[in-house]
């Protein structure tokens, strides 16, 4: 199914909407006075994909604006010219994206031999477009555990053939990474979530903490890490404090949205942000964390409250 190219990260999370007005909001941030962040200690990122659904649906423009104003450096997940908007407004992207469009970009990944030509190819591209826009990572997926993605119910990767499989694949890329000076990121998703696309991946290859670790570490490359999906982690895996101090070294980057549901990180949802957030500085993170939710209310109040709980 071919949807809009800003519809959500199911449809590759690609760009800005094209001469789309922003929107006239609740509680406009843009009308505040000064940085919600005043400590700065954990570095903040937006993901565009995440705000340009729902009611409010802001544009690339829009987002990057509402980042200066709250004090966050970053406005990730785009590719291609979507760069220089970000870029535009004295921000970095994070994180930046792959495009194997019409599919997902988490649909086929580097578990399938058979996906590489195109998944290496994209990457390599997207670590170019980092490399130009001094963005420090490119996101990475395993893929499905199904061989053929048409008969999900079919034959399926072992997890041992799927480490061996996205260790190798990795190797054909890593060095190109290390040359251009760029980190490879990949991503845990949960698998347990069937009740939105984007809540959750059932069928996903990596959705193991120490599975990806354990994928991290046999690349060998100080450039291939781990993006340790909170929201993700917390589904599959739980004890995030400790995990954070067990893999500090291989994490390149954070995702964080409230669990369950992927909403806000408000007190509907089980997670305490604020320690998970000192732990990270405890370990000396130096990486950047990036909100990545689906608002269900007032998205600049929500953000708002966000940013400033995880200023630590």
């Amino acid at each position: 199914m071919k949807l809009d190219r800003h519809v959500d990260r199911r449809s590759v999370l690609l760009g800005a909407v094209g001469g789309a007005g922003a929107m006239m909001l609740g509680r406009d941030v843009l009308a505040t006075r000064g940085a919600v962040v005043r400590k700065g200690r954990i570095k903040q990122s937006i993901a565009f994909w995440c705000f340009n659904v729902g009611g409010d649906k802001w544009d690339l423009e829009r987002t990057c604006q509402i980042a200066v104003k709250l004090g966050c450096p970053s406005v990730e997940l785009v590719l291609g010219a979507d760069h220089k908007i970000v870029r535009k407004y004295g921000l970095t992207c994070a994180l930046a994206q792959i495009d194997l469009s019409p599919d997902p970009p988490f649909a086929k990944g580097f578990n399938n031999p058979a996906h590489w030509p195109r998944v290496i190819a994209a990457t390599k591209k997207a670590i170019d477009e980092a490399n130009a826009n001094k963005s420090p990572c490119v996101i990475a997926f395993t893929g499905y555990s199904a061989k053929d993605p048409a008969k999900p119910d079919g034959p399926k990767w072992t997890l041992e053939e799927g480490a061996a499989n996205c260790v190798a694949g990795f190797k054909q890329i890593i060095g190109y990474a290390e040359k251009k000076k760029v980190n490879i990121c990949l991503e845990i998703l949960n698998t347990r979530d069937d009740s939105h696309p984007m809540k959750g991946h059932p069928g996903y290859m990596g959705d193991n903490t120490e599975w990806c670790i354990d994928v991290v570490k046999r690349v060998g490359s100080p450039r291939m890490k781990l993006l340790f999906d909170i929201y993700h982690a917390q589904i599959m895996d739980g004890d995030i404090i400790r995990r954070i101090r067990e893999h500090a070294d291989y994490i390149g980057h954070i995702h964080v949205a409230g669990c369950p549901g992927r909403g806000e990180l408000d007190d509907k949802q089980e997670l305490n942000f604020k320690p998970i957030m000192q732990a990270l500085v405890d370990v000396g993170y130096t990486g950047y964390v990036g909100h990545e939710y689906i608002p269900t209310r007032d998205a600049t109040t929500g953000l708002t409250e966000a940013v400033s709980l995880c200023d630590v």
